[in-house]
C-alpha cells in the first residue's frame, strides 16, 4: 500500500517496491523470490508488504498464473530480504528453480486501504489525463528509486512523481487519474504532442 506524498520531497508512508500488472486487479503481488539461502531449500524473497515478515499473513500465495499455490513460512530478515521456506521445497535445486517467481494473493484478502492510500494494483491500468483532459496513457508500473514513488505512464514511459501536487485526483471507480506534472515533464509532453501532430 502507498500514500501520495504531500510534495515531491516527501517519503512514502508505505512500501515503495514496484508491482507488475495483475489481471483485472483481482490479485496483488506481495513479493518476488530472488534466490536461495543455505543448503535446505530456504529462499530469499523481496517483500512488497509494509511489514516484510507479513508476507504470508494474508492467506494462500500463488504464482503469476494462479496455477501454483505456495504455503510459505517466513523465518528471518537478512539484508532487507525475507528468508523463508515453502512447503515441498527441501533442496537447493528445487529452491533455485523458483528464482524470479512472483508471489500473489487475492486482492480481497488484503485490508481495506485508508483514505488517500492505494495498492499498487489499484493504480496500474488507470487512465491518466492532464488537467486539460488530454489523455496521457495508462499507468504501466509503480517505481521507487529512493526519492519517493514514481508512476510510469503511457508507451513513452512518462515518469510522474506520485504526490498530491502532481497527481491531485485518483478516481478508482472511474478508472482514471488526473496528472498535473512538474514543469519539466509538462514541456516533455508538449514536445511529444507536437511531434505526434506533425
Amino acid at each position: 500500500m502507498l500514500a501520495r506524498n504531500p510534495s515531491s520531497s516527501g517519503k512514502d508512508a508505505a512500501p515503495a517496491a514496484a508491482a507488475p500488472p495483475v489481471g483485472a486487479h483481482a490479485r496483488v503481488c506481495l513479493g518476488v523470490i530472488t534466490g536461495t539461502r543455505g543448503l535446505k531449500g530456504e529462499l530469499r524473497i523481496k517483500s512488497f508488504t509494509e511489514k516484510p515478515m507479513d508476507l504470508a499473513a494474508y492467506g494462500m500465495l500463488t504464482d503469476e498464473s494462479g496455477g501454483r499455490t505456495f504455503v510459505l513460512k517466513p523465518l528471518s530478515m537478512v539484508r532487507g530480504q525475507v528468508i523463508a521456506r515453502l512447503d515441498g521445497v527441501q533442496t537447493v535445486d528445487a529452491a533455485a528453480a523458483l528464482k524470479g517467481t512472483r508471489l500473489y494473493v487475492d486482492r480481497d484478502a488484503l485490508p481495506q486501504a485508508a483514505a488517500d492510500e492505494f495498492y499498487h494494483a489499484d493504480l496500474i491500468g488507470l487512465q491518466a489525463e492532464d488537467t486539460h483532459g488530454r489523455a496521457l496513457g495508462t499507468v504501466a508500473a509503480v517505481h521507487d528509486y529512493g526519492a519517493g514513488t514514481v508512476l510510469e505512464i503511457g508507451a513513452a514511459g512518462l515518469m510522474i512523481p506520485f504526490t498530491q501536487k502532481a497527481v491531485p485526483v485518483v478516481d478508482l471507480e472511474g478508472s482514471r487519474m488526473v496528472v498535473d506534472p512538474p514543469l519539466e515533464i509538462e514541456e516533455e509532453i508538449k514536445k511529444e504532442t507536437v511531434g505526434d501532430e506533425a
